[in-house]
């Protein structure tokens, strides 16, 4: 008589457990790109976090725990395009020359507001700003904020601050830059797009810049 042999034993089942650091990061990035897609295609004021939470296969309770609500969710959207473009500390701890770092920066920061979707953006915070000054607020937190404090971290480093023009207010700098990046070609763009030349946008920047380097820079 032959024994029988026991079957083995079946393999535990996997218990769900917590999602991957992966699939968290995935949830994270739909949720700001979709976010980002509705805000521009109703208006923020007319997408509701609901609709917003329904595309993304989210709770509403998660936007509010992660963002704070919907003007936390709007920052969001515009520091993760930012970031596409360049990040803080890339360019605070730069150590090329200054001129380099400077004229890097500012092609890549045309370029991130000359874009079609930031430009639409930048149409939807002026129509809706007089109605909703909370999205006016979060854009300026962002946007322009990060930015000129960005640059001015950049302009106070010793070693950069010791080649720019003593009698000039370390303050003023960051903006008087980014007004000469942006020039007269982003009123146009932004009120009246017209396609240009890449070379001609190039050259048009490195005009600017130079009047910037010969404005702030001391004199060999």
């Amino acid at each position: 008589m032959m024994t029988a042999i026991p079957a083995p034993p079946l393999p535990a089942a996997k218990s769900a457990g917590r999602p991957r650091a992966c699939e968290l990061e995935a949830r994270h990035n739909n949720l700001i790109e979709t976010a980002g897609q509705l805000m521009l295609k109703h208006g923020y004021g007319k997408v509701s976090l609901e609709t917003i939470a329904r595309e993304a296969h989210v709770a509403v309770r998660t936007i509010y725990v992660k963002f704070g609500g919907k003007a936390g969710l709007f920052q969001a959207v515009l520091m993760a395009n930012r970031s596409r473009f360049f990040t803080a500390s890339e360019v605070e701890r730069d150590m090329r020359p200054l001129k380099q770092v400077v004229s890097e920066f500012s092609l890549q920061f045309f370029d991130m507001i000359s874009a079609p979707e930031a430009l639409s953006m930048q149409r939807m915070v002026i129509a809706e700003a007089a109605s909703n000054p909370e999205l006016s607020a979060s854009f300026y937190e962002a946007g322009p904020r990060q930015t000129r404090e960005m640059l001015m971290r950049y302009f106070a480093r010793p070693d950069i601050r010791v080649q720019l023009r003593e009698d000039l207010a370390l303050e003023l700098i960051p903006t008087f830059l980014l007004n000469c990046v942006q020039g007269e070609y982003f009123g146009r763009f932004l009120f009246q797009p017209a396609p240009q030349a890449r070379e001609d946008v190039v050259k048009a920047l490195e005009q600017r810049l130079d009047l910037f380097y010969r404005s702030v820079l001391q004199a060999p």
